[in-house]
């Protein structure tokens, strides 16, 4: 008899447990995108990307879950004075391959940061987003210029500190 009622209280208190714990998976109703405005000049690559990445991912909100979109979006200004430690500015290469004998084609940092800032900048972010279908949606959240110009000025950015 007290084996009965000994089971009966533990099933009790189980069920209300489980009954009390939910885990809150974001709508998107409840979703309230924000613009962000990042001046890239004098500012290190590799923390300025993982800055962007967190808030295109969206890791900052409450509401935040690791298989939904929640993050904001977020443009970059003046992506071709951004700054580089140590010899990354001439040692490191960017790789492309058109899948012929012979493809293989290479550029140094520095041209490729001359010729094509924004793909420096994009490619950093790139790398520190998960490594699913969800990347290419974040990425196209995020915003490259050169210089200070952007086309985005009615969505009313704020600064974002980096």
């Amino acid at each position: 008899m007290v084996s009965f009622t000994a089971s009966w209280v533990f099933k009790r208190r189980f069920t209300l447990m489980r009954d009390n714990m939910t885990t809150y998976i974001a709508k998107p109703k409840d979703i309230q995108r924000a613009w962000y405005l990042v001046d890239a000049k004098d500012k290190v690559l590799g923390r300025l990307a993982s800055k962007v990445a967190t808030v295109l991912i969206g890791k900052g909100k409450v509401i935040y879950s690791p298989h939904y979109d929640a993050g904001d979006e977020v443009i970059v200004i003046n992506a071709s004075k951004i700054k580089v430690t140590g010899n990354k500015l001439g040692s490191k290469t960017y790789k492309r391959y058109s899948a012929y004998p012979g493809g293989l084609k290479e550029e140094v940092r520095a041209t490729k940061l001359r010729d094509h800032p924004d793909y420096v900048i994009r490619h950093a972010v790139k790398g520190m987003l998960p490594k699913n279908k969800l990347a290419a949606k974040l990425l196209k959240k995020l915003k490259v210029y050169a210089d200070e110009n952007h086309p985005h000025k009615a969505q009313a950015p704020k600064p974002l500190a980096v």
